[in-house]
């Protein structure tokens, strides 16, 4: 899935729908408590300072895949300090990665019963939801932790938001969510990318070709983001540019989809 998620340092969205189920024990979406991200507030005793160590480190080994570690130090943090609700976020990223998808649930929404306000959890439930068709709902979580003035990280959020959106086949509400996640934070890649897509899929050449400039100045280009410049350049008739995004796509996504598309002359 090319629309990756911002969540936990890697992954890595406001809508309310009427009648949409709440988390058990914790306040609906839409409800008006915000509070500080657990992960900015020190541990109030000592077995939370001894729990907040094994997450760290099971987040760390989550951010380069080891999701049996991190679920191992989830555990632990558990039996350190009952109740721990950054040890349920945990859990439920990392079943959410590994696809168990109803372990994630409860895991997320265990984490809200017990930090109702947290925005961390309200993203990663958010996209969550998202992700396996719940959109709506999904939507409320994400405009929540955006909302949250103590969210140090709030494109996280919109950018979810905005993927959310794309699902939906929304793209004007998308645009918005991916340009609130820039106001955020100017160098956005994923919010960059989406952006000149769907500039692209609009017919508007020149501003996609400007949000790809701006992406590629602070960044690599991957297979996607190259594809999509090959194209702009190819629309606005460029062809020196276009060459160059072609060469790029040969000689470092020699594997990928967006090169064999190249190959075939399947532009559209």
């Amino acid at each position: 899935m090319k629309q990756s998620v911002v969540l936990a340092g890697m992954l890595l969205a406001a809508l309310v729908g009427a009648g949409c189920a709440t988390v058990p024990g914790a306040p609906s979406a839409g409800a008006s408590a915000v509070s500080r991200p657990l992960s900015d507030v020190p541990p109030s005793t000592p077995a939370e300072t001894r729990a907040r160590v094994h997450v760290d480190l099971g987040m760390a080994y989550f951010e380069v895949g080891r999701y049996d570690v991190a679920l191992d130090e989830a555990r632990i943090a558990l039996n350190d300090s009952p109740g721990y609700a950054p040890a349920y976020h945990l859990f439920g990223l990392a079943y959410m990665l590994i696809e168990e998808h109803g372990p994630a649930r409860q895991n997320f929404e265990l984490a809200l019963r017990h930090a109702p306000g947290d925005p961390e959890f309200s993203n990663s439930y958010g996209w969550f939801l998202c992700s396996r068709g719940e959109e709506l709902r999904g939507l409320e979580y994400l405009a929540q932790s955006a909302r949250n003035p103590y969210y140090r990280h709030a494109t996280r959020p919109y950018t979810n938001a905005g993927l959310c959106h794309l699902r939906l086949k929304d793209d004007a509400a998308a645009e918005t969510q991916f340009l609130a996640a820039l106001q955020v934070d100017p160098s956005n890649a994923q919010a960059l990318y989406q952006l000149a897509d769907i500039a692209y899929r609009g017919g508007r050449y020149d501003q996609a070709r400007s949000l790809l400039i701006r992406l590629h100045q602070q960044s690599n280009p991957t297979a996607a983001s190259a594809w999509l410049g090959l194209r702009t350049e190819r629309r606005l008739g460029n062809r020196d540019a276009e060459a160059s995004y072609a060469s790029q796509l040969g000689s470092r996504f020699g594997t990928s989809e967006e090169y064999q598309k190249m190959t075939q002359g399947k532009y559209e």
